[in-house]
């Protein structure tokens, strides 16, 4: 698809979207909550199925599967959602601000001095639910968060430098965990509190095998009672469970609805179909042009409307040459018209500038107007410069290089086309590399991806976000970005306690990161959800923790009498 295609494409019209985007279901105070159902949910990850079960082994994606039946100390407070008169709409992957956190497991904690430490007292009464032939039921104890933390600290897979502020994790008595910390880390409460990798499980379930899903056991709001590879999670109502949820003057035990079912669904014209037919209630991302079909063919659907939470980029592994040269780095930007890539390859849905930092995060994220003019630049098309500077790096011809790209990524074999366009009018040339998702990402954790790697990159949260792309040997970083002085300045944003400072530190260095061009930065699009009316108690929230959305099915419930009326 060349630049020159995609400027004819139409225009997007209004479709009403002014009364449609944004629109909420959230139960009136006069609305009594009732409860059974199914839930059917085509996920923000709904093209991937389950890649593992096992917290230890540090996957990602382990909490949007797990997190139904593992909770963890803290999660996002749903009572400031936009739904209910506050300022969150709880869409980032992995962002809770500091006033939108609640005790989850948790009752209370404390951070104390001499020595530094956060004493959790635990909630009373949390119990697992029997699971036959792997444990009876029984209360959740501090011997549950120590062990969680401490096979997780020891697991080979762990993410380098993770837990390094932790000195040692104990239970000193059966409610009260604390952590002893080295030096202060301003994402304690994110590292093993309610971040990626904070599940808390019995030893019972290890015992048992915490990769098979039929011994999966946690005292959340669902129980997994199926498991379909490639097609399905089913999980069903824990009848044990201990939360929660007030609506008007009134208290209702969670969760409403009687099974949870995640949909694995590849193909985005099936994901319309089924939403359209109402065999999903909730379809989390839906591509724009589809969004405007289905607001015209069901106008009855809810949406709302969000700035991706991935980062989108093309990485040049600054390791092999010729990316070892800034000059070249800086020419690949310059060659590619991002500002056409919004207008004619979104239709205008989508960002020019929001990664690193996310326009979401108050405090952190700057505008691109406010960026000096080294890093404007980088977002202007300029090719005529890229080819000045190619030939000053030695490249008067231009090069070739192979880029490795996902195909589980609906659009990006099509955007990567429309960069490789671009880029061989500067005569650079791309030997393009389809991937399936597991190779595709061993390729970068493996660290043998090639000089060039498209992806998406979730932004995490603001000081996430720079330490697990730019700083030496992290996981995530797939330019291969190493700078000891980068290294340390990302140590002192970590242990500077004053949020206002350390928000200069993160500006400072999201600047330099920006300019040093590690990355052809590319646009962030926006994605839509839609749901049916006979939703209820939602708002479009996707996440209350990283990438877990538990705690937000567990609050829906489903108006039956009205999705009859309906014709469903």
């Amino acid at each position: 698809m060349s630049a020159r295609n995609l400027t004819t494409r139409l225009a997007v019209t209004a479709l009403g979207l002014s009364i449609a985007l944004g629109g909420s279901t959230a139960s009136r105070a006069d609305e009594k909550p009732q409860y059974g159902g199914t839930l059917q949910v085509a996920t923000m990850n709904r093209a991937l199925s389950v890649l593992s079960w096992d917290p230890a082994d540090w996957n990602w994606k382990v909490n949007h599967d797990t997190g139904q039946f593992y909770e963890q100390l803290f999660s996002g407070d749903l009572s400031k959602a936009k739904r209910n008169g506050g300022k969150y709409p709880f869409y980032a992957d992995a962002w809770l601000p500091s006033d939108a956190v609640r005790g989850e497991l948790a009752e209370s904690w404390e951070m104390k001095e001499n020595p530094l430490r956060v004493e959790v007292k635990l909630r009373k009464g949390v119990m697992f639910p029997a699971k036959p032939g792997v444990m009876a039921s029984r209360e959740l104890v501090a011997d549950d968060v120590v062990f969680s933390y401490n096979r997780l600290d020891k697991s080979p897979k762990k993410i380098a430098t993770y837990f390094d502020h932790i000195e040692k994790v104990e239970a000193t008595d059966p409610h009260t965990v604390v952590f002893t910390l080295k030096y202060y880390n301003a994402e304690w409460d994110y590292r093993f509190g309610w971040g990626y990798y904070s599940a808390i499980y019995p030893k019972e379930v290890v015992d048992a095998g915490p990769n098979d899903w039929k011994n999966l056991n946690g005292t959340g709001p669902f129980m997994l009672t199926g498991h379909v590879q490639g097609n399905s999670n089913t999980y069903s109502k824990n009848p044990i469970y201990w939360d929660k949820e007030k609506i008007g003057n009134e208290e209702f035990k969670l969760p409403f609805i009687d099974q949870l079912v995640y949909r694995n669904i590849k193909d985005e014209a099936t994901v319309t179909t089924a939403l359209r037919t109402g065999k999903l209630d909730i379809a989390e991302a839906v591509r724009w042009t589809d969004m405007e079909q289905l607001s015209k063919s069901v106008p009855q659907l809810k949406w709302s409307k969000w700035l991706s939470m991935n980062g989108q980029f093309l990485s040049m592994r600054v390791d092999t040459k010729p990316f070892d040269d800034i000059r070249v780095r800086r020419a690949l930007n310059l060659a590619v018209n991002k500002q056409e890539i919004v207008k004619a390859y979104y239709n205008g849905h989508a960002e020019l500038f929001s990664y690193p930092q996310h326009p979401d995060y108050t405090g952190y994220y700057q505008p691109l107007a406010e960026m000096p003019d080294s890093v404007k630049e980088l977002f202007v098309y300029n090719p005529d410069k890229a080819k000045k500077l190619l030939a000053e790096a030695g490249l008067p011809k231009g090069f070739t290089f192979k880029v490795q790209v996902c195909s589980c990524q609906p659009d990006h074999l099509d955007l990567l086309s429309l960069v490789a366009a671009y880029l061989e009018r500067v005569n650079v040339k791309l030997d393009i590399q389809p991937m399936e998702y597991g190779a595709f990402l061993s390729a970068m954790t493996s660290k043998t991806l090639a000089a060039g790697y498209l992806m998406n990159n979730g932004h995490t949260n603001p000081t996430t976000t720079i330490r697990k792309s730019f700083v030496s040997g992290q996981t995530w970083n797939p330019s291969q970005w190493a700078d000891p002085a980068f290294d340390k300045k990302m140590e002192v944003a970590y242990q500077e306690r004053d949020e206002t400072k350390r928000q200069v530190l993160l500006k400072e260095m999201t600047i330099e990161i920006l300019d040093k061009a590690p990355y052809i930065w590319l646009p962030t699009p926006y994605v839509y959800s839609a749901w049916w009316p006979w939703v209820k108690n939602y708002g479009g929230e996707l996440r209350a923790g990283a990438v877990r959305p538990a705690p937000i099915y567990a609050r829906i419930w489903l108006d039956q009498e009205m999705k009859k009326k309906m014709g469903f």
